[in-house]
């Protein structure tokens, strides 16, 4: 099984369809005992930083996601997500981030031929390592 964190991210209903589509169970919990007895765990996210960080901690997560990342389990972040896994965003410089990733989150600057945002389909290099990924095919057009 599959937990999807919820903190009101905007996005969470296309990822439980997507992790269902693959033939996954999937849930959407706020849950400690659930999201602890996953096999895997996706913090999904669309928004601001600060505002995430900010519900992450009102719904008491902030603690479960570093269980779950200390316990060794697949943890993946998307979009905003894979952002609150960093120390601070150059967005939000108020509020802090998770920390399990050293560093922050920066603005792509602004670069002739560059589009900002990218938004779009592309190929994926995963290293064969992964145990997240296992079983994609090489650079899965994503």
């Amino acid at each position: 099984m599959i937990s999807i964190l919820d903190y009101d991210a905007g996005n969470i209903k296309s990822v439980e369809k997507a992790v269902q589509y693959l033939g996954e169970e999937a849930v959407i919990t706020r849950d400690r005992d659930v999201i602890m007895a996953s096999d895997k765990v996706i913090l999904p996210g669309v928004g601001s930083f600060g505002d995430a960080m900010g519900k992450i901690r009102e719904y008491g997560l902030e603690n479960v996601i570093y269980d779950v990342v200390d316990a060794g389990k697949p943890f993946l972040g998307i979009c905003l997500g894979l952002q609150l896994l960093f120390k601070t965003s150059e967005e939000s410089p108020e509020a802090t981030g998770l920390g399990i990733l050293d560093g922050e989150i920066l603005r792509i600057p602004d670069a002739p031929g560059l589009k900002i945002p990218q938004i779009g389909w592309n190929n994926l290099e995963i290293n064969p390592k992964a145990r997240l990924f296992k079983g994609l095919p090489e650079n899965p057009y994503v």
